[in-house]
């Protein structure tokens, strides 16, 4: 019997791990062919690192094509796509690897752009600095505001980099600038990103590009003629790669939004 693919993910990841870090490359591949737009994603994602409302790292964008009976919806999930040349970083005022933003180079998070919140001054400059809309200000609201109470579940604390993280007040990250980051913690613990382990169709495909017995550099490798980057002119070099339709009037519709 074929393995399901996140055990084949998840064998790839523990063969990853073992690796120097300067010899991986993580990178996603999102299958939009596959997508049901059922948002399980999203919800996960806001769940594992406790986003306020309306604020998303992992935004799945839907648009309607065409005309009945020819009628077609397309689907965009969009993370961080964690670019090798990224245009948030060189527009952030605190510079450099003990800056607020930077593209790793060391470690676990070796090729992602993290965020530094003890370093992040709020001042959004990066925010609009994204072409991709992959970031924002944390805006400290909470789902459960005008409710008898602020649930509990709310207040607990996200391990995002590693650390623990209350969301209690104005503690960090709350005016801090956010932004997927792979799940770096989960990644540090063996675990798949959390947005690939909840996909119920399996569009999603996560680990060490680098690693040729690994599924996602088979994946690439099988449909190299039909990938897709998102804005490619930009030069912006992006780790995150498309199958399917990758409309791009979705996208700017919703940053325009």
């Amino acid at each position: 019997m074929e393995k399901d693919v996140l055990v084949r993910m998840q064998e790839d990841l523990e063969r990853a791990l073992k690796k120097p870090a300067e010899k991986r490359r993580w990178a996603m591949l999102l299958d939009t062919r596959k997508c049901t737009k059922c948002s399980a994603c999203t919800v996960a994602c806001a769940s594992e690192n406790k986003l306020p409302p309306g604020q998303w790292y992992r935004p799945v964008w839907e648009e309607e094509k065409g005309t009945y009976p020819k009628l077609q919806r397309i689907a965009l999930p969009r993370p961080c796509l964690q670019c090798d040349k990224p245009p948030c970083v060189s527009v952030c005022p605190v510079k450099g690897p003990d800056g607020a933003t930077w593209k790793e180079t060391k470690g676990i998070g070796a090729g992602i752009v993290p965020i530094n919140y003890a370093k992040c001054i709020g001042c959004g400059k990066c925010v609009p600095g994204c072409p991709y809309g992959a970031r924002f200000l944390d805006n400290g609201k909470f789902h459960t505001e005008g409710a008898p109470r602020i649930e509990k579940y709310e207040t607990m604390p996200s391990f995002e980099y590693g650390k623990n993280w209350p969301r209690q007040g104005k503690n960090q990250p709350v005016g801090n600038a956010r932004k997927c980051h792979f799940c770096m913690h989960r990644l540090a613990n063996g675990m798949l990103p959390q947005c690939i382990s909840s996909c119920v169709c399996r569009m999603g495909y996560f680990g060490d590009e680098n690693d040729a017995e690994s599924l996602i550099a088979q994946t690439i490798k099988a449909n190299k003629a039909n990938l897709q980057i998102l804005k490619k002119n930009l030069g912006t070099l992006p780790r995150v790669y498309y199958l399917g339709q990758t409309d791009l009037s979705i996208f700017n519709k919703h940053l325009k939004a």
